[in-house]
């Protein structure tokens, strides 16, 4: 099992609120490491929101707890009514995802047992309120993640492995509940990686300069999440036709097999080039050749099907082999937009590209 940032990150954070509220005396500090954990978040923009939204919905909770207590004193019918009515407010409000670590500070509070009823309850906030802190802390100075990295090397690993099965189906030699199989988890890994890209958007940039910067990354990635989304589609209709795509003519056959494995090493070349391993103005895949190239494999299939009809055979084939093509079309026109976007933002910002990045592949 991977150690990854966030569980550190969690175990400093419920260490400190622990040692703090120890330090200051605080009646169960247990309470602080409790908010620390409902509190942590994957990044720094986002630790900020759950900062701001934790206070707030704790504040409304404290203040339905006190206002219970004193009102109809504390029971396990008034601690249930309190807890209804701050999930209605907090639901009202919009602040839905501070609810568990809500109803925790009007359990804790509304458990009184002592004379000083207000003193407890602002000690038993305050503990929350630390917690809620620490973790705040923890996620500012410790391990500031580099979403774009992870973001890159998501998207290139999920590439790669599409393109290497696009490549062992078109052969005929892969497995189809294999292919079917990988095919689930690439899907959930495109999740991931839409994941990855919300965690890099929100990522805050401080000058004029990075913001623009970032938003033409911004754009870029998410046209490559867009092209490895189409190369999969690819993959799918290979796998779900492949009895079709086996009965097509050899030199058909062969020029599909041609035509992706073109696509291919250029999905390849594109991710070398964003990254500076390959010259900007290097585009294998697109160009008049390209167009010549794709021209071709409609002429052709055009031929095919009018001969198919002159011979009366069956158009299942046909049928289902034009969602094969469209596919590939697809995926042909974003690799080529991709390029055009790759080398647009080298032009004007080469050395903006991280070093990790280069890394990565």
């Amino acid at each position: 099992m991977k150690l990854g940032a966030r569980i550190l990150k969690t175990g400093v954070a419920i260490s400190m609120a622990l040692f703090l509220a120890s330090l200051l005396e605080l009646p169960s500090p247990v309470f602080a490491g409790v908010a620390a954990i409902f509190a942590i978040q994957p990044s720094i923009y986002r630790s900020y929101l759950t900062l701001l939204d934790q206070i707030y919905g704790n504040l409304i909770g404290a203040a339905i707890a006190i206002t219970f207590v004193l009102t109809m004193g504390s029971n396990y019918l008034t601690i249930g009514a309190a807890a209804i009515l701050a999930i209605v407010l907090l639901l009202k409000l919009k602040l839905e995802n501070t609810v568990s670590l809500t109803l925790v500070t009007i359990i804790i509070i509304m458990d009184s047992h002592s004379a000083d009823f207000m003193t407890f309850a602002s000690l038993r906030f305050g503990t929350v309120l630390l917690g809620i802190l620490s973790a705040f802390f923890v996620n500012l100075i410790f391990l500031p993640p580099k979403y774009e990295t992870r973001l890159f090397t998501s998207i290139h690993e999920v590439s790669e492995e599409v393109i290497r099965w696009i490549r062992v189906s078109i052969r005929h030699a892969s497995d189809h509940v294999s292919v079917k199989e990988d095919i689930d988890k690439l899907t959930e890994k495109l999740v991931k990686v839409d994941q990855w890209y919300s965690f890099y958007k929100e990522e805050r940039s401080y000058t004029k300069k990075q913001q623009y910067v970032k938003a033409r990354k911004l754009v870029l990635y998410r046209q490559m999440i867009a092209t490895s989304k189409k190369s999969l589609e690819v993959l799918k209709r290979l796998n779900r036709f492949e009895n079709e795509m086996m009965e097509l003519p050899e030199h058909f056959h062969m020029m599909v097999q041609e035509r992706l494995e073109s696509l291919a090493s250029y999905h390849e070349q594109l991710y070398m080039k964003y990254v500076g391993k390959m010259r900007p103005e290097h585009s294998e895949g697109s160009g008049a050749e390209a167009i010549m190239k794709r021209n071709e494999v409609m002429t052709i299939f055009v031929k095919e099907i009018n001969l198919a009809h002159e011979e009366n055979e069956d158009e299942f084939s046909v049928y289902h082999l034009m969602h094969v093509l469209s596919a590939i079309l697809d995926y042909e026109e974003q690799l080529e937009h991709l390029d055009l976007l790759i080398i647009a933002y080298l032009n004007y910002h080469s050395e903006e590209v991280d070093s990790d990045l280069e890394n990565a592949i």
